[in-house]
């Protein structure tokens, strides 16, 4: 692309200086000076003024000093007419491959570009089109989250409730049986006490009811026991 517009350039360089050289050899061609061309632009303004006496005079101004080319002149612009045409040719020879080369390396160029900006064109259109869709989606998905949101909700609403009746229900088989040993407990405890004060309430009524007889004879076999034992 850059040798393109290289190549562009020099070929637009060219053909501008070949046709500054022609166009000044006709100018000096046409009357050896430059100023000739602003010369020529006053004398049609008067031109106009002298057709009148021109014609009285039968046409006799025509035939100035400067009234036409001389053959030196004339042979002059033939050459240099045949030079900046040989130029052109030579120009046009070598420049015609480059420039066209050029022309079609832009052509080319700016059709990618246009196929670049069209396939950018479609692929604006077509995220236009979706995030247009999703729009017009928004309020069923709003919807559809919210829903989604309360079942939730209601899952682990239940979830919770489940393991507080759960915790709720181990607290309640700890409790009973605590209760339950302390009742077993204390059953336990008042049966000692109940055992205890039966043995000494019935201490205390064979001390009442029994008499010396009773605690000698009592003795007394108790010392036969022990003497049988001995022998």
């Amino acid at each position: 692309m850059k040798n393109n517009k290289r190549w562009s350039k020099i070929a637009l360089t060219a053909l501008a200086l070949a046709a500054v050289i022609g166009t000044a050899g006709i100018i000096y061609a046409a009357g050896g000076d430059p100023h000739a061309v602003e010369a020529a632009g006053h004398a049609a303004e008067a031109a106009g003024e002298a057709q009148g006496a021109a014609a009285a005079h039968g046409g006799s101004s025509m035939t100035g000093p400067h009234g036409a080319l001389s053959p030196a002149k004339l042979k002059d612009l033939g050459w240099r007419v045949m030079n900046f045409a040989a130029l052109m040719v030579i120009l046009i020879k070598f420049l015609k491959k480059p420039l066209v080369d050029a022309l079609k390396g832009r052509q080319q160029g700016i059709a990618a570009e246009f196929e670049d900006l069209e396939t950018r064109r479609a692929d604006a259109e077509r995220n236009y089109k979706e995030y247009e869709a999703r729009l017009a989606g928004i309020d069923d998905e709003l919807k559809g989250m919210v829903e989604k949101a309360i079942a939730q909700g209601q899952v682990e609403k239940a979830r919770i409730i489940e393991e507080a009746n759960r915790a709720a229900e181990g607290i309640k088989r700890q409790a009973e049986m605590v209760v339950q040993n302390e009742i077993a407990e204390a059953k336990r405890r008042l049966k000692t006490e109940v055992a205890d004060q039966a043995t000494i309430m019935a201490e205390e009524i064979i001390k009442k009811n029994l008499q010396d007889t009773d605690q000698n004879k009592l003795v007394e076999d108790y010392l036969t026991k022990l003497g049988g034992l001995k022998k």
